[in-house]
Order: structure tokens, then C-alpha cells, then sequence
């Protein structure tokens, strides 16, 4: 008696998954021309031309509450020979309830919605390293947000040490256009497997507050929005035990109209990266140029193709220091397409809203 209600219960298990699950699936790709020019102080003068896919099949039960998906990220250099690729897997449990979503395992970066100042994650970085391998958790209540996401960017081996870091981002709507938030960022880079003596763990400390208005609804434009506040950073090399604490003004500005779109980063300060000759990027994750005490970049950015699938773009880089002027030019193409866009491709209205954002 007793297996067969069991069998009953299993049978009703599988019967109501087999109805409410669905196939899931996505294709993120992109391709990236990036010539870099002046500047060299801080960023040697280079070109980046590459192409980056993920790709990823899965299954959503519930009405895709729970998913489970797995893929590939594949970063490909454009070079004769077809050397220095990547492909790195993704295989992560993602999780969507009212105002929340939790994600566990190996997952693309793309799913931290807070888009990262340069001083915490730096473009060579947003190319070359496009998974979050951890856990993420957000809180989203219309446009405002508040998430955290652990990344544990290397596992320790005789010649790499282990690195991590956690990061938190809020951007929360007050009123009235008035916006409060900012980012917290800890890095930890430790010890190689059998390390030499003297060889000390490494700590890098970001807390960034900003407060911002969004001017939009006051004007015709598409975005029209200012964030200001300071930035703190506090890094250590233990085996020096002594900590630096450089700090400093940061400015955000950004407007679009239609196709066209403007941006302003500006900092003033100290040297943010005491350690970068140490240490360089496994320790300090931002962007080289703000070990300058003045620093501005502002990106012109033309959208020359933007559906909610497609983001095509030109733009112009201006990066200016107290020493140095630096000048990029970059086009970039982004194509976005997942099984409800497929399915709904034949609704003209359903794809123009809302417009797809390149990730770089």
C-alpha cells in the first residue's frame, strides 16, 4: 500500500514538472574593435579586436521561478593563427520570486545589474574576464536595486595565488528623481601554494558613496542624469603591514538623445592604487588611470543600429590626466537573443522596448 502512494506522489511530481517546465535558452554575442592611443603612463598604447560569445541552454520550472542553465563563454582574439582563445563553461542555478533573484555557480557577468565605475572594474577586464564565479543576490524594486555578488576570480596553485573579491552595489530611487546609492567593493589576494618567505596576503578595500538626480522627466531627452561622491580606498600588503588609504572626488554625468549619447567621468584625488607596481591587476581590478590625482574621460557614443537585439556603436574615448592625454577610438556590436525574443520575433512592438546596452 504505502509504495504505491509513494509511486502515486512520484508520479504526480514528475507529471505537474513535465507541464510547467520550458526550455530556456539565450546567445550573447559580441564584437570589439578597440584601438587605444596616448596615455601610455598608465595604459601602454594597444589594440583590442576580438569576438566573445556566450551561449547557454537550460530549464525553467514554476513559470521560471527556478532555472538551471549551462554553456560556454568563448573569447576569441582576432589573430591570424587563432591563438589565445578561451572557452570557459557556465553551468549555474538562478532563482526569480517577486522582487528577488539569487544565482549560484558559474554565470555571466552580465547578470550584475549595476553597471561598475572604472575605478572598480576596468575595460581589459570587461573583455577578458566574462564570468562571475560565485553566488549573486539582488533586491529590485522598479528601477532601484541593491545586489551583492561574490566572485572567486582564482584557485590557488603553486604559481597563482587565490584571489576573490565581494562586491555590493545600490542605486535607490528616493523621490523625485533624487537618487542615493554607491558601490563597496573587497578584494583579497592571497598566498601561492608552498609560497616564498616574505610572499604576504594582500587586502584592497573600495567604498564609494554617491548621491544623484536623474533630470530626465524635466527635459526631452532619453536620459539626462549627474551622480556625484567620494571614493575611499584602503590596501595592505601584510608582509609591509602597513595599510594606504588614498581617497577622492568622483563626478558621473550622462546624456542621451536617440542615437546619440554623451558621458563624463571625472576624478580628483589621490593615487587609488598605491600597490598597482606590486601587484597590478590580480590586486587592484579598476582602471590604471586613476593613479592619477586628476583624471577625466569622456566618451562620445554613437548607437548606430539599437533595438532591444542589436546595439551597434562608435565612439571616441577622451582621457585626460595632469601629464597625460590619451585618445581611443572603438566600434562595438552586441547581439542579444533569447527563446522569448525568438518567440515573439514577429511583434514589431515587442522588440523595440527596451532597447538593448552594449557591455562595454
Amino acid at each position: 500500500m504505502m509504495h504505491r502512494l509513494i509511486a502515486a506522489i512520484l508520479l504526480g511530481f514528475f507529471s505537474l514538472v513535465a507541464s510547467t517546465q520550458e526550455v530556456v535558452w539565450d546567445v550573447d554575442a559580441s564584437l570589439v574593435f578597440n584601438n587605444r592611443e596616448g596615455g601610455d603612463e598608465q595604459t601602454p598604447d594597444q589594440t583590442f579586436l576580438f569576438s566573445r560569445l556566450n551561449a547557454e541552454v537550460g530549464v525553467a520550472l514554476g513559470d521560471g521561478e527556478h532555472a538551471f542553465k549551462g554553456g560556454v563563454s568563448w573569447y576569441q582574439p582576432m589573430i591570424d593563427n587563432g591563438s589565445g582563445y578561451k572557452v570557459l563553461p557556465l553551468l549555474y542555478y538562478q532563482y526569480n520570486h517577486d522582487q528577488w533573484t539569487i544565482a549560484v555557480g558559474a554565470m555571466p557577468r552580465t547578470l550584475i545589474k549595476g553597471r561598475l565605475p572604472r575605478f572598480l572594474w576596468s575595460d581589459s577586464l570587461n573583455y577578458c574576464q566574462p564570468r562571475l564565479r560565485g553566488v549573486l543576490a539582488r533586491f529590485a524594486r522598479g528601477e532601484s536595486f541593491a545586489e551583492m555578488a561574490l566572485d572567486w576570480r582564482q584557485m590557488q596553485t603553486q604559481k597563482q595565488r587565490e584571489a576573490f573579491n565581494v562586491l555590493f552595489n545600490v542605486d535607490w530611487a528616493v523621490a523625485g528623481g533624487l537618487m542615493l546609492g554607491g558601490h563597496v567593493q573587497y578584494n583579497h589576494l592571497a598566498k601561492r601554494k608552498n609560497a616564498p618567505e616574505g610572499e604576504g596576503v594582500n587586502d584592497d578595500a573600495t567604498i564609494n558613496a554617491m548621491v544623484g538626480y536623474d533630470f530626465t522627466r524635466h527635459t526631452s531627452l532619453d536620459l539626462l542624469r549627474l551622480d556625484v561622491g567620494a571614493v575611499v580606498q584602503m590596501q595592505r600588503c601584510r608582509a609591509l603591514d602597513h595599510w594606504e588609504t588614498p581617497a577622492g572626488f568622483v563626478l558621473q554625468a550622462r546624456l542621451r538623445k536617440s542615437w546619440f549619447e554623451v558621458g563624463e567621468d571625472f576624478f580628483a584625488g589621490k593615487d587609488l592604487f598605491p600597490l598597482y607596481p606590486m601587484f597590478g591587476s590580480e590586486l587592484n581590478l579598476g582602471d590604471p588611470y586613476y593613479r592619477s590625482k586628476v583624471y577625466s574621460r569622456t566618451d562620445v557614443i554613437a548607437h548606430v543600429v539599437n533595438t532591444r537585439y542589436v546595439d551597434l556603436t562608435a565612439s571616441l574615448s577622451f582621457h585626460a590626466t595632469h601629464r597625460v592625454f590619451g585618445f581611443w577610438q572603438q566600434i562595438g556590436c552586441r547581439f542579444y537573443i533569447d527563446n522569448m525574443i525568438w518567440k515573439n520575433r514577429r511583434d514589431r512592438s515587442s522588440l523595440q522596448r527596451p532597447r538593448l546596452m552594449s557591455t562595454f
